[in-house]
């Protein structure tokens, strides 16, 4: 292999990586539906769900256990952070060359979650086709 397809090959992993990680952060930051619950909130709904759990029959056990995993998952997701606009960067740099390689259009950008102003940035062109 040629020391220009190895580079080659590195650019196209270090491009899909970037763009790997901004549709995914996009995808979990997304905008849900609904009031929004607080740390505090869900730690309530723990508690009550401990108090619970000791009196509960089999099935309401499992139920409640499940809601506890589920819930401990959300407050573990909420402490973490993520740098969304270093991630933007990444793919604003990585996007149009992995789009263009993989045949990736404006408007499947945007169905994948990328705003306009994003695409613009990245120098993708709305086209018509």
């Amino acid at each position: 292999m040629s020391p220009e397809h190895k580079k080659a090959l590195a650019i196209g992993r270090e491009e899909s990586r970037a763009v790997r990680r901004y549709l995914e952060a996009i995808e979990a930051h997304k905008p849900k539906r609904g009031r929004k619950r607080t740390p505090e909130g869900i730690q309530n709904r723990l508690n009550q769900i401990e108090a619970k759990l000791p009196g509960a029959d089999p099935l309401t056990r499992v139920h409640l256990v499940q809601e506890r995993m589920n819930l401990e998952y959300e407050l573990a997701n909420k402490k973490e952070t993520v740098d969304l606009g270093a991630l933007e960067k990444d793919f604003i740099n990585a996007a149009r060359g992995y789009g263009e390689r993989k045949g990736i259009t404006y408007k499947a950008w945007q169905a994948a979650g990328v705003d306009a102003t994003v695409l613009r940035k990245a120098g993708i062109a709305r086209t018509r086709g």
